[in-house]
């Protein structure tokens, strides 16, 4: 480990190690052996974030993944969080995940961490690298990924995301071609919105109309993907890849297998993720990685 990587991990540590010890910035500068202003400018430049935003990021997460992996109270993990009432937390919490404790609970989403350039995530061991199957491997990518990228177009102007590309072709029969970068991630958005509604017998979403906003076609993801993921980590749960369902949003109703759905979106997702990649760079958006399952992989664990 080079000296910069163990000055960056030991100024992170100092936060990561010591979530529910509420330090002052004295104390934390002290621990890294750093003034306290010298200590700050230096967290910035290696974290992107002040210690206490990454401090509150963190115990949001960890919030998350106790709603998502156990049966504790929200009362509780509202308190364990650093909020001073269920109120306080519900406004942190939905303003953070776009969904409120309750609704995020029952959803049971796979993915708990929040956007965070750095890289730096809660971790729990229950659910770390050594125990995630394929399903956790190939469901997380996806949602990890898709994320980043409406991240980084966040950035960009309409006529940067309407720009025609020529890299894009016409995957399916019944679709057409993508024809920017907007398209692009819009059907990424639909695509999980139309799944997570035919599994779940939940009513045609629809598609066309004004161009949607990056801000918006992040809120819809967030809720689609949250249901997508929901109802097929309970398949996964129950080892029942095989089963099938029906279709009522075809015309004529379908039947699919749970398993065969997850294989169909994950291929067409993959295709389209990295050809919005492709087209993000060409914009000239600066991104690191290239769209592997191995980044997420290594999302999943706080740095030390």
């Amino acid at each position: 480990m080079s000296d910069m990587d163990a000055n960056s991990g030991r100024l992170t540590g100092a936060v990561t190690e010591n979530l529910d010890a509420a330090k002052s910035s004295e104390d934390l500068a002290r621990g890294t052996f750093h003034s306290r202003s010298h200590f700050f400018r230096l967290f910035r430049a290696f974290s992107d974030e002040t210690p206490a935003a990454m401090r509150r990021r963190l115990l949001l997460e960890r919030a998350a993944w106790h709603l998502t992996n156990t049966r504790t109270a929200v009362t509780e993990i509202a308190f364990d969080a650093g909020y001073g009432s269920l109120e306080a937390f519900t406004r942190a919490f939905r303003k953070a995940f776009r969904l409120s404790p309750s609704m995020y609970r029952r959803l049971s989403p796979s993915h708990f961490h929040l956007a965070a350039a750095n890289g730096i995530h809660y971790f729990s061991a229950k659910k770390g690298i050594e125990t995630m199957d394929l399903f956790d491997r190939f469901a997380g990518t996806d949602s990890y990924h898709t994320r980043r990228l409406l991240e980084h177009a966040a950035g960009l102007t309409d006529e940067q995301l309407d720009r025609p590309i020529s890299t894009a072709v016409k995957l399916l029969p019944w679709e057409k071609a993508d024809r920017n970068l907007r398209e692009i991630l819009e059907r990424l958005v639909f695509t999980k919105e139309v799944w997570a509604a035919a599994m779940g017998g939940g009513e045609m979403p629809q598609m066309g109309g004004p161009p949607s906003s990056v801000a918006r076609l992040t809120e819809r993801f967030q809720r689609a993907d949250n249901g997508f993921q929901s109802i097929l980590n309970d398949i996964r749960n129950r080892g029942a890849w095989d089963d099938t369902f029906v279709d009522a949003l075809c015309e004529p109703p379908e039947k699919f297998t749970f398993g065969g759905t997850f294989a169909h979106v994950i291929t067409f997702n993959t295709y389209r993720r990295l050809t919005a990649l492709d087209a993000l760079r060409r914009l000239g958006v600066e991104i690191d990685g290239f769209g592997c399952p191995m980044e997420y992989e290594a999302s999943q664990a706080v740095e030390k």
